[in-house]
């Protein structure tokens, strides 16, 4: 995300860290072929016999030579101590990337014992911590904690659903200004409404997916976009006001948000040309997808291959956010299937039905090693999605059981619920 490379400070003790988003570039995937350095506006970009580097003295993050490399070689940053930013010479010298190092209080902090609570608990479907798809970016975690949030701005805040749906949801979009708050697809952010409980305590944080791809949701700019639902009822039906999604559904444009984070460390989109992406969510469960599937829109002109397939539910096309876009983009592009339960004068339908209807293309991705699962929305989804799972892996002489752990092995299997 564009600004974000101009920095951001981090207070340890009595010492403060200028903390930098370094570019650089891979050498190992890097085909030298020259369009980077072609089209960086600033001439920040340079090369020798061995290497493309970038002078992190010149980069001001504007992203422009990110969508023509061909390999995503240029997609690379790391999170470092401004004075101790890679120098040109050390970036000719290197073979391969180096590691993410921890970097002031943020980096290296440990995640809060509440958001670890709430995070467990919603990918404990998939058998514990899963591990990412082995070609995910590297993910910056915990650079803004409780006790030193970013502040964000609403640039928009902009309705999901139609008129006379029973469900109100937002596409809110936050601008980070000159704070350093990098994310990749899949990754949530926490945040933080102002006041107190009915017991005088401040609110604890809540955790939202985010539904912009890494480069933010305008490309260039230092923003990212939540899909937020305005709880008005428990899973039970029961009156209740959700305090964080009132919240922030009611915000104003030039509002300020404390946000904390980013988070996660799996649910994670793969890199690597080729990769598939099976997708199955409903309601604001499809944030991270809606990420995933704009970066690829993005990079289509790349033509990385790999196959999209999602299968998204609602009770009825009023309450299914995004819609309008989701028919907008070709079928060669993504195979969608909607899935309605409250539409009048049709039987219900959820994503599991669709997912046994399509048995024979599902199961052929649930085989295929370059395609990667995930799975996310409210908690009563999982078990229906799971049965689907083992009877058409059944159907087609397949065991699911036996399926489900090498997928968790190889990072392919993502499941997030609420």
């Amino acid at each position: 995300m564009g600004n974000a490379h101009r920095g951001s400070l981090l207070t340890a003790g009595a010492a403060t860290v200028e903390v930098l988003r370094q570019h650089l570039i891979d050498p190992e995937i890097c085909i030298r072929c020259n369009t980077c350095e072609e089209t960086c506006p600033v001439d920040a970009i340079t090369h020798d016999a061995r290497n493309y580097v970038v002078d992190p003295a010149i980069c001001n993050a504007c992203n422009a030579c990110i969508s023509p490399c061909p390999t995503g070689a240029i997609d690379n940053w790391r999170q470092v101590e401004r004075k101790s930013a890679y120098s040109l010479a050390e970036q000719f010298s290197w073979d391969t990337l180096p590691a993410q190092q921890d970097v002031g209080v943020g980096a290296g902090a440990d995640i809060p014992p509440e958001i670890a609570r709430i995070t467990a608990e919603a990918s404990a479907g998939q058998g514990g911590v899963a591990a990412p798809p082995w070609s995910a970016a590297h993910p910056y975690i915990n650079l803004h904690s409780l006790t030193k949030p970013a502040a964000a701005t609403v640039t928009g805040n902009h309705p999901l659903t139609g008129e006379g749906a029973s469900s109100d949801i937002r596409h809110i979009v936050l601008d980070f200004g000159a704070v350093a708050f990098p994310v990749l697809e899949g990754q949530t952010i926490g945040i933080v409404p102002p006041g107190t409980d009915s017991q005088g305590r401040p609110h604890y944080v809540r955790l939202y997916s985010v539904a912009s791809p890494r480069e933010g949701e305008r490309p260039r700019y230092n923003n990212i976009a939540l899909t937020v639902k305005r709880v008005t009822e428990d899973h039970h039906g029961n009156p209740v006001t959700g305090v964080a999604s009132n919240y922030l559904c009611d915000l104003d444009k030039g509002a300020t948000v404390n946000v904390v984070g980013p988070f996660g460390t799996s649910f994670l989109m793969p890199n690597h040309p080729g990769s598939s992406l099976l997708m199955i969510c409903t309601g604001t469960g499809s944030a991270p997808m809606r990420a995933m599937t704009e970066r690829r829109r993005r990079r289509i002109a790349l033509n990385e291959g790999g196959a999209l397939m999602l299968f998204f539910g609602a009770r009825s096309p009023e309450e299914l956010p995004y819609f309008g876009p989701l028919m907008k983009l070709p079928r060669e592009f993504i195979d969608i299937n909607l899935a309605f339960s409250r539409v009048p004068g049709q039987p219900k339908q959820y994503v599991q039905d669709l997912i046994r209807t399509r048995g024979d293309d599902v199961v052929r991705h649930l085989t295929d090693d370059q395609c990667f699962v995930y799975v996310c929305g409210l908690k009563s989804m999982e078990e229906g999605v799971t049965e689907a799972f083992r009877d058409i892996c059944q159907r087609h002489g397949h065991d699911w059981d036996a399926l489900l752990p090498a997928l968790r092995e190889k990072g392919r299997y993502h499941l997030e619920t609420y």
